[in-house]
């Protein structure tokens, strides 16, 4: 059971390192986290908001081995094989516009919390946007230094930890944790690949 954790762990940081699209989402899952963890949202709001996450994460994963799938299959251009890709990108796309839809409608239906809820946001944007840089700048696939990963990691792991201490939710706090890991585990792999 241990062996199939660490091959789907795997899977999910070889996506990350070489999907675009994949970097994208975990840093927008970021700012999702900031915002489930600086706003005091029902539980519904906060399920809905994991579950959209975690489904474009799933969709994205699928369709990066379904290109795979293909790639494996095809090797010469294949008009099926650009129609499946793009059908399977096409699935990813039409989740990632209705998360938007989904997150904009827990927002304007929220509004008087959001509205009052200033000096959280404040703080949010203060702590959390550098955050989320941190994890941008783990996820970048631009070779840099070792001790521009350490210090994003080292950087995104304080932030994180100040901001928990005024959390309103710790469910998105730990997502926020585990997308830092992610995005760490990325950049290492990045390093240890680029070595070969």
């Amino acid at each position: 059971m241990l062996a199939s954790f660490s091959h789907a762990w795997n899977g999910l940081v070889h996506t990350v390192v070489h999907q675009r699209n994949m970097r994208v989402h975990v840093v927008s899952a970021l700012l999702v986290g900031l915002v489930g963890s600086g706003i005091p949202l029902g539980v519904a709001e906060k399920v809905t908001l994991i579950f959209c996450v975690l489904l474009i994460f799933f969709a994205e994963i699928l369709n990066s081995a379904l290109e795979h799938l293909v790639d494996l299959a095809t090797r010469h251009f294949d008009e099926k094989a650009r129609l499946t890709k793009d059908a399977a990108a096409a699935g990813v796309l039409v989740l990632a516009i209705g998360t938007v839809v989904i997150f904009a409608a827990i927002l304007v239906n929220n509004w008087d919390t959001v509205a009052d809820s200033g000096p959280q946001i404040v703080r949010q944007v203060v702590l959390g946007l550098p955050l989320a840089l941190c994890g941008m700048v783990l996820v970048l696939p631009q070779p840099r230094p070792a001790w521009v990963d350490w210090l994003a990691v080292v950087g995104g792991a304080v932030l994180l930890g100040v901001l928990a201490q005024a959390t309103v939710s710790s469910v998105f706090t730990a997502m926020n944790a585990g997308l830092l890991v992610l995005a760490g585990s990325a950049a290492r792999k990045r390093r240890l690949e680029n070595r070969l």
